[in-house]
């Protein structure tokens, strides 16, 4: 629901129009940012941040915003800078079901494994975005005016899930496909305190959860005197089912 008559995704375009901005002139995140504190302070700057990204057509990961053709506002140039998109000069938006859609992520040499149940973080953050229950019961995925909370951005950085628990307090998740290290850590910290700093309210807690394949010692320990830190470990079953073969309903190739 909107805070405003209008969604933030159509004060942007108003924003466009109040500034003036022209073809090819830089636009930065902090005038954004200033425009909406000055004349929509309830705009909260996450929800800013993920609508910047979902109106511009280049950012691979608008594809969670669902973005479409109607969207398309901004050419990024970097993290913290935009322009307006260009339909004559600019390369074809980014939407849902272009061949862009998949990011892979190149993990460091250590943390490679042989043989991993998913092949990309990408597929266990959307495994787990999608059921999100099997984490905590009441668990849920953030949303807001279309933003939702997979790769939410935070500070230049992406949030791999950002969710609320049954007690509406957010719950910052970071995946790793394969082995968890202790510098994990850090950066789910840094991420924490920048929900805590910029987005929740300050009645809602944060905490966070660290899911791997497998969690190092050395990850147990810098977790261990941290009360608002969860490490889980994930596993995949795979359960199979014999098709009974009838003769009526095989098809010979030759016919």
């Amino acid at each position: 629901m909107a805070i405003y008559d209008k969604p933030v995704r159509l004060l942007m375009w108003d924003m466009v129009k109040d500034l003036g901005l022209a073809k090819g002139q830089i636009l930065s995140k902090e005038q954004v940012v200033s425009w909406f504190t000055k004349n929509y302070p309830k705009i909260k700057q996450g929800t800013i941040s993920a609508h910047l990204i979902r109106l511009s057509t280049n950012a691979p990961t608008r594809i969670h915003y669902k973005a479409k053709q109607a969207d398309d506002l901004f050419f990024q140039i970097d993290g913290s800078h935009f322009r307006l998109f260009d339909a004559q000069g600019d390369r074809a938006p980014i939407y849902e079901t272009s061949e862009g859609r998949a990011t892979t992520e190149i993990m460091p040499e250590e943390e490679k494994e042989p043989i991993s149940e998913f092949a990309y973080e990408s597929d266990l953050r959307n495994f787990l975005a999608k059921n999100l229950s099997i984490i905590e019961q009441g668990l849920r995925l953030y949303e807001e005016e279309g933003i939702t909370g997979v790769e939410f951005p935070a500070g230049g950085r992406f949030i791999d899930i950002l969710a609320l628990d049954s007690q509406n307090n957010y719950v910052v998740i970071e995946l790793k496909v394969s082995k968890g290290y202790d510098r994990v850590v850090g950066q789910l910290l840094r991420y924490i305190g920048w929900v805590e700093n910029n987005h929740a309210d300050p009645s809602q807690k944060i905490r966070g959860i660290i899911i791997a394949r497998e969690i190092s010692n050395d990850l147990l320990l810098a977790c261990y005197s941290l009360q608002n830190i969860e490490v889980y470990e994930y596993n995949l079953s795979v359960s199979l089912q014999r098709i009974t073969k009838q003769r009526q309903h095989l098809t010979s190739a030759s016919t």
